[in-house]
């Protein structure tokens, strides 16, 4: 879910993804951890929050949790490294499945908001604290949101190219963030539907939107 100042660096070099490796036993504990942590950054903010809050509600001695992770920072860094790449990992068989430019588009909206309903927590906390990673952790999680940019900028130029429509991509892929990232302010389960009639219906609004023809001339961008 990048953040505004990530979406102004949709074309810079795309970031590699880790080689997915078979679950151990410290991962599945990484995991709980990891939603522990997301529990308490979703409660008491990124600032409020304490390695004795994340310590508490893990189980985890404090001694024991500063071994591992020497910061909270660290533990948001993993929070954002999990969701990112898990994002992107899901994605990719979707968009080798389909060629249409409306339907990858859906496939793309329908990924986001799949994973963004399940992890509600997770993906409020990244809206919050968008801006806190800094050095070497800010740099790999900026690259990796590049990277998912780059994908829904280039879904508009293959959907511009398909339809000869005229639209600025960028603008395009950036309110269609806008539109996925913010439902967790007003989506209510039971009233707003499922992962699916929700991508259903936003995709609809989007392509009507942006396949309808223009009410003034615009200038050529790209």
């Amino acid at each position: 879910m990048p953040p505004p100042a990530q979406l102004r660096s949709a074309s810079r070099p795309r970031a590699r993804l880790r080689t997915p490796h078979p679950e151990t036993r410290f991962d599945r504990r990484l995991s709980e951890i990891l939603l522990h942590a997301t529990d308490v950054f979703d409660e008491k903010g990124y600032e409020g929050a304490s390695m004795r809050d994340l310590s508490r509600a893990s189980g985890m001695s404090l001694a024991g949790l500063y071994y591992y992770f020497e910061s909270k920072e660290k533990l948001l860094y993993l929070i954002q490294r999990h969701t990112f790449t898990t994002i992107l990992e899901r994605l990719q068989p979707r968009m080798e499945a389909v060629s249409d430019p409306e339907a990858r588009i859906r496939a793309f909206v329908l990924n986001h908001l799949e994973y963004f309903l399940a992890n509600q927590k997770a993906m409020k906390v990244l809206s919050h604290e968008d801006e806190v990673l800094k050095n070497g952790h800010g740099a790999e999680i900026g690259a990796i949101k590049r990277e998912y940019v780059r994908i829904c900028v280039e879904l508009m130029e293959q959907l511009k190219r398909a339809k000869r429509l005229d639209f600025t991509s960028r603008t395009a892929a950036l309110s269609l963030f806008g539109m996925m990232n913010w439902i967790y302010t007003w989506y209510k389960p039971g009233v707003d539907g499922d992962a699916e009639e929700l991508a259903r219906e936003m995709s609809d609004i989007f392509l009507r939107g942006v396949c309808s023809p223009p009410t003034t001339p615009s200038k050529k961008r790209p």
